[in-house]
């Protein structure tokens, strides 16, 4: 990504980056779509509350890929054959010692932190049963994305596509036949997640043991560099931290619309399942701006980096208030199509009718902090969500639950808070200082 038109480089890397998003959402939002008009709605709030705690337990492992993927990329544009190597046999090594120390986390503290939340009785057990099943295939999830950090700081973002669509075909697959068919219970759903997410690690290893050249992976040569896991924590540490930090603010909120029963879990369920596939077109140009940034940053190009960020920021942040008037606009038929109840739709379709038309700014706050997680300052990033979207998020509504409950404050939190997180990455973006980070990145590098 360091040559020819940095237009046509990041669109290129953003299209299957958004195509293989899509399949994965598709088979995401099947879990849902199967769950909710086979089983019924408790079923599907069990699927929906499951969301936030899995990201609180993932996000850190997701953000450690993403910074290994910023320290390749970066090795990759200085030309270090030797140092790629090292990075790549630690992040594989780091990766198998995650998979395992996440599948004991999310299978031991399950029933407790759903208790915490408040989970619904009437869903517990239906909720338990499915995060179990799904953190006992926690290896496959966390060494897929390992896999795919590899192959995006290379430049390749078709192979993940690929291997997206067949796992998606897979998962979408088993869901009918577990829950459609042989009418099993929710665990069987996410037991169909697990499939897919396993095989489609074993593709995507498959295409990395077969390369020519210093990204190809080796597991008979796993070894964990120090200087490389420092730099890999360095980077993608505060990631991870702020994906769990941020979760655990969704965790918070979870819990706070678990007090409007199930049907309010079902309905704000649905729509998150509508929003990320809303939002796939923002998650694309984060991913193809920090793999942009990073290389660039390792061959000395800063003017391109400029450039290239201005273009990719405008174009998606267009993309992303298109569609987020769509879902204004069209809300009540798409959280129909999970679960026709009524008030299950009024709930979903008041979240969408107050965060719809905010969409642009969400495009901004996770663009710019794409941009210094690629710049390797993905401690900044942290720190404003973690003061936006945690701190602001769990003061508000900690603070006026005693004295006021109403869903609508669920809801309006999250567009109030995106608006902070936006004025203040801006200013921050305002002072990178592109050359000098390069210079320090090419002497690491």
């Amino acid at each position: 990504m360091t040559e020819g038109s940095y237009r046509s480089q990041i669109i290129k890397f953003a299209i299957p980056l958004f195509l293989g998003n899509l399949f994965q959402q598709m088979y995401s939002a099947a879990d849902s779509l199967v769950v909710g008009n086979v089983i019924g709605s408790n079923a599907l709030a069990a699927v929906s509350s499951s969301g936030s705690l899995i990201m609180l337990l993932i996000g850190l492992f997701q953000g450690l890929a993403m910074g290994a993927g910023v320290v390749i990329a970066q090795c990759i544009g200085a030309k270090n054959d030797q140092r790629t190597r090292e990075a790549v046999a630690t992040v594989v090594a780091v990766g198998f010692i995650c998979g395992f120390l996440l599948t004991i986390i999310g299978v031991v503290l399950t029933p407790q932190i759903l208790i915490l939340m408040g989970t619904p009785k009437s869903i517990m057990p239906e909720s338990v049963e499915f995060l179990r099943v799904y953190f006992l295939g926690s290896m496959g999830f966390v060494m897929y994305n390992t896999f795919i950090s590899i192959l995006q700081a290379n430049g390749d973002s078709k192979g993940p596509l690929y291997y997206l669509i067949a796992s998606s075909v897979v998962n979408i697959a088993f869901d009918i036949i577990f829950i459609y068919w042989l009418h099993l219970s929710v665990g069987f759903s996410a037991l169909a997640t697990v499939i897919a997410q396993t095989f489609s690690a074993f593709l995507a290893y498959n295409k990395l043991r077969k390369l020519k050249g210093p990204s190809r992976v080796d597991l008979r040569h796993l070894k964990i560099y120090r200087p490389m896991l420092k730099l890999t924590i360095d980077y993608g540490l505060p990631s991870g931290l702020q994906n769990s930090l941020i979760s655990v603010s969704n965790v918070v909120i979870q819990s706070y619309i678990n007090m409007f029963g199930a049907h309010a879990v079902a309905g704000i369920g649905a729509y998150t399942r509508v929003e990320g596939f809303a939002f796939l077109p923002v998650t694309s140009f984060t991913l193809a701006l920090t793999t942009f940034v990073a290389q660039n940053l390792g061959a000395g190009k800063i003017k391109r980096i400029k450039e290239g960020v201005r273009f990719g920021v405008i174009l998606a942040v267009l993309i992303a208030e298109i569609i987020g008037l769509s879902v204004f606009a069209f809300a009540p038929q798409l959280i129909t199509l999970f679960d026709p109840t009524p008030s299950v739709v009024a709930f979903g379709v008041g979240r969408a009718r107050v965060c719809g038309f905010f969409f642009f700014l969400v495009a901004i706050t996770h663009l710019i902090a794409s941009v210094m997680r690629g710049a390797g300052k993905a401690t900044i990033p942290m720190l404003a969500m973690m003061l936006c979207w945690v701190v602001v998020r769990l003061a508000v509504l900690l603070g006026t639950k005693p004295f006021f409950q109403d869903i609508r404050m669920a809801n309006w939190i999250y567009p109030a808070t995106w608006l902070l997180s936006t004025i203040v990455l801006l200013n921050a973006y305002r002072h990178l200082d592109f050359a000098l980070i390069s210079q320090q990145t090419r002497k690491e590098a």
